[in-house]
């Protein structure tokens, strides 16, 4: 199979789909990887390393993309790439299509193969693909919400771990899979007092077990997350529905009655957002400040490190890339069924319930279309 990897073009997307580890990997199997020039540079990755590992360079996004089986990206296809899909390609890539109606409709146009990193998943429920950026991203979110809570930027001028004699902030999690439970550690960690939410009373008690009388876990219902809220300096909002569009658990009357100056950073809003005031925004323009809250609510986090986030990334996708290329479609998903559970869209059919419904488009289950 030829594998393909176009350079990012997302703003501020310096993240690389494949390591030069991981074309070895490919190539030692005896496929071709095709890397557009310079792909790797944000991450600090070099056409060099690339060539050295077995993959052929070439100059153009399209040369890519016209001569790949499978492209394996980072983020998904943007407007300008729309005509670069065609009928039967494979796009290997985190899609979060329940939260990008445009990106949806293209691959259904296009009849795309459009396996999604973000919705494989065990059997067990965990995402093992979207858990690398899930962790990253929850690192950065207490680091990005200290930021926020500076002064010049809007923020209540509160340090949080505080001081000999002073109060730390309040950090308030609402959500306690992989990216609350990173920001959760991290904030702990940082001195600040801390209380997690969740719906899952069984991933409260590992929170509480990890990290003992540290961190306060609270049962996530209307009632709590208002009070929680209220008491916020910094609103961590991590929560998570795979493949769908994520519920709003801070409506507009609760953000406005919320601290002024508090900072509220949205990890979730890749799949819309967990707050009526959320909207998305780049690296070149992170924040923004609405009802006095200090907004940030950037799409693709884990790009601020895009060394870290590369390689975390490779190391989780490389084996389900090898599987795809190494048995084609359909037969990896046959064989697999965390992989087939990735598939969002097939020859101009939404097989992820989650996307038809936030679309109200026809579910085609994947069954149907791979047996």
């Amino acid at each position: 199979m030829i594998i393909g990897v176009p350079k990012e073009i997302k703003t501020e997307e310096n993240r690389v789909a494949v390591t030069p580890t991981g074309v070895a990997g490919f190539v030692a199997r005896n496929h071709q990887v095709l890397i557009q020039k310079n792909a790797g540079l944000g991450s600090g990755l070099t056409d060099d390393n690339y060539r050295n590992a077995g993959a052929t360079i070439v100059d153009s996004a399209k040369e890519v993309w016209d001569q790949a089986d499978m492209v394996m990206k980072v983020k998904e296809p943007q407007a300008s790439e729309f005509a670069l899909l065609r009928p039967g390609l494979i796009l290997f890539t985190y899609l979060h299509l329940a939260a990008a109606e445009s990106v949806t409709r293209a691959l259904l146009d296009s009849k795309v193969t459009g396996i999604a990193y973000e919705t494989i998943q065990l059997d067990d429920g965990s995402l093992p693909l979207l858990a690398p950026m899930s962790e990253i991203a929850g690192r950065l979110s207490i680091q990005v919400g200290a930021w926020c809570l500076q002064a010049e930027n809007g923020g209540r001028g509160i340090l949080l771990g505080g001081a000999s004699g002073v109060r730390p902030a309040n950090v308030v999690i609402i959500g306690a899979g992989m990216s609350g439970t990173a920001a959760c550690q991290v904030a702990v960690g940082m001195g600040a007092h801390v209380s997690i939410l969740d719906v899952n009373p069984n991933k409260l008690r590992y929170v509480h077990d990890i990290l003992g009388g540290h961190v306060t876990t609270l049962m996530s219902n209307r009632a709590n997350v208002e009070e929680a809220a209220l008491g916020a300096d910094l609103l961590i909002g991590s929560v998570l529905i795979p493949g769908a569009q994520a519920p709003k658990l801070i409506p507009r009357t609760l953000a406005k009655r919320m601290k002024p100056g508090a900072a509220f950073v949205d990890i979730a809003i890749d799949q819309g957002g967990c707050a009526e005031t959320s909207r998305p925004t780049s690296h070149g323009n992170p924040i923004y400040v609405e009802e006095e809250l200090v907004h940030y609510c950037v799409t693709n986090m884990p790009a601020i490190v895009p060394n870290t986030s590369t390689y975390a990334l490779t190391n989780s996708t490389l084996t389900y890339g090898l599987e795809l290329a190494n048995r084609g479609f359909p037969q990896a998903l046959v064989r697999n069924k965390a992989l087939a559970k990735g598939l969002n869209t097939f020859n101009g059919k939404v097989t992820y319930e989650g996307v038809a419904s936030a679309f109200n488009l026809p579910f085609t289950p994947v069954d149907e279309v791979i047996r």
